[in-house]
């Protein structure tokens, strides 16, 4: 099995991939950079949105690791975007050339840490099977404001077996740093989710008779926070393409 390292150099030389089914056992991580002046309000924005926001780690200004990834985080992703005044401006496999002093850096937990225990708990995972990305819908749903930042509540979404909605409750439930519970259960269009086979992030998946849709706080929610509140620079993972951290995923498994 690839380690976490090994794993994070086949990013760095190149290889873009959504991270989804990737070292399994090892908890994976949504990345945000903000300057050190955008920080503080990013850090309270995510106390008060913990469903969609989990903190896992927070470097010092300019820091290229963290304590639960000892790769770098200018070049150990797959995939980052990049904003400018909350605009996206690019999207590319490396940000090395952009890094700067005052960047404070955010691993915010992955629901992707919480798929090998849906897997061992029998529940499928659509996008695993067909190989592709996660779908991801900015909802209706407006995340609590913190200083100058504000921005709807991403969501992820997994078609589930009717017969194992609860089992995928109970399963996610153990992992409260990684989203935890789904946040909502069928009904897209109570989301203001109009048309599942259109995510705003990642790929559509199918959903099959007798499966039901089900949503989970996803953390592309602070990537949407930035492109609402417009903050002068910040660099964030591409969707589906998380870091792949150091830290095993029972690490963040409550009873």
């Amino acid at each position: 099995m690839v380690s976490p390292a090994e794993i994070r150099e086949k990013f760095r030389a190149g290889l873009r991939v959504p991270t989804s089914g990737y070292c399994p056992g090892w908890t994976q991580a949504n990345l945000l950079c903000l300057p050190k002046e955008d920080a503080y309000d990013f850090l309270l924005f995510a106390q008060r949105n913990p469903k969609s926001c989990p903190v896992l780690d927070v470097t010092e200004p300019g820091e290229t690791s963290a304590s639960i990834f000892a790769g770098d985080l200018r070049t150990d992703l797959p995939a980052y975007r990049v904003y400018r005044d909350g605009e996206l401006v690019d999207e590319r496999v490396e940000v090395a050339d952009l890094w700067r002093d005052d960047l404070v850096s955010f691993l915010i937990g992955c629901s992707f840490t919480f798929e090998a225990a849906l897997l061992d708990a029998g529940v499928p995972v659509r996008h695993i099977d067909a190989g592709s990305n996660v779908p991801m819908y900015r909802t209706n749903r407006e995340c609590r404001p913190a200083g100058s930042l504000s921005g709807p509540l991403v969501v992820s979404m997994r078609p589930i077996p009717a017969d194992l909605v609860a089992t995928a409750v109970r399963v996610t439930s153990r992992y409260p740093a990684v989203h935890g519970a789904p946040v909502h259960i069928g009904s897209p269009g109570l989301l203001g989710i109009d048309d599942l086979g259109n995510p705003d992030f990642g790929d559509a998946v199918e959903v099959r008779p007798g499966e039901i849709p089900v949503f989970w706080a996803c953390g592309v929610t602070p990537q949407a926070a930035v492109m609402r509140s417009r903050p002068s620079f910040a660099i964030g993972h591409a969707p589906g393409h998380m870091a792949i951290t150091d830290v095993r995923d029972s690490t963040f498994q409550v009873p």
